[in-house]
């Protein structure tokens, strides 16, 4: 095969990768403003919290179409952009609390809805064998930020210790920015996904008022004790390895 026809190939190929993401995130965008206009219409979600879950929608599919540029999305991704639009339209519901209005019936279904797929996309990327160090970085994101609004939902009526949990994430990646021996990648760990799905867990349990208050207080700090071993093991990693070239 000659030089310049490998070159059309290649551009080919990329051709077709880029606009399977360009598809997907134009599919993802339209569901952000579905979902959001329906929670509009049936469970009055405000003009702060449509804005606040279309901004986040937004970034989204935005960071997806940056981080898929090179690449063609698999099926775990799909999985996983879904739950980002129920992870968003949450961050909307949860905003419109703050703000006063009263608290949407559908905000604990959607939280219960973006755990189980958070499950889903796992399971989805082992049997298809779609995982990739992308999918990898948006599940973890798309955890943050469900794990941020429910933790500021809950540091409401619970304490705004609360809210630590959901900061953690955001406050660990800024420090790779101040010191770059934090900004290493770092391994896999099977724990880490524990540590997020018991605190989103506890989250939705708080949530949704099922159990006594001193009962969930309980859960919300063993939630947060989980999230700050993680975090603090994986700092402890990266210490040991200050010395070694980023």
């Amino acid at each position: 095969m000659t030089s310049r026809r490998l070159l059309v190939r290649v551009r080919r190929a990329r051709g077709g990768q880029s606009r399977g993401t360009g598809r997907l995130c134009a599919a993802g965008l339209l569901a952000q403003a579905g979902l959001l206009g329906k929670l509009a219409r049936t469970s009055g979600l405000g003009v702060a919290g449509g804005l606040v879950g279309g901004i986040s929608g937004l970034a989204v599919n935005v960071a997806v179409a940056r981080g898929l540029r090179d690449g063609s999305p698999g099926a775990a991704d799909v999985v996983t952009l879904a739950r980002a639009t129920v992870a968003c339209a949450v961050a909307g519901l949860v905003t419109d609390a703050a703000w006063g209005r009263a608290e949407s019936p559908a905000l604990v279904p959607l939280a219960a809805a973006a755990l189980v797929l958070d499950a889903v996309d796992g399971a989805v990327a082992r049997r298809t064998r779609s995982a990739s160090e992308f999918g990898a970085r948006f599940d973890g994101e798309v955890d943050a930020l469900l794990i941020l609004a429910l933790s500021a939902h809950a540091a409401r009526p619970y304490g705004w210790w609360v809210l630590t949990g959901g900061l953690a994430r955001y406050l660990f990646a800024a420090a790779g920015w101040a010191w770059p021996w934090m900004g290493r990648g770092l391994p896999p760990r099977y724990w880490r996904k524990v540590a997020t799905a018991a605190e989103g867990i506890v989250l939705v349990v708080a949530a949704a008022r099922v159990l006594p208050r001193p009962a969930t207080r309980v859960g919300l700090a063993g939630g947060l004790s989980l999230i700050g071993e993680s975090f603090g093991r994986d700092v402890l990693w990266l210490w040991h390895r200050r010395d070694l070239p980023v």
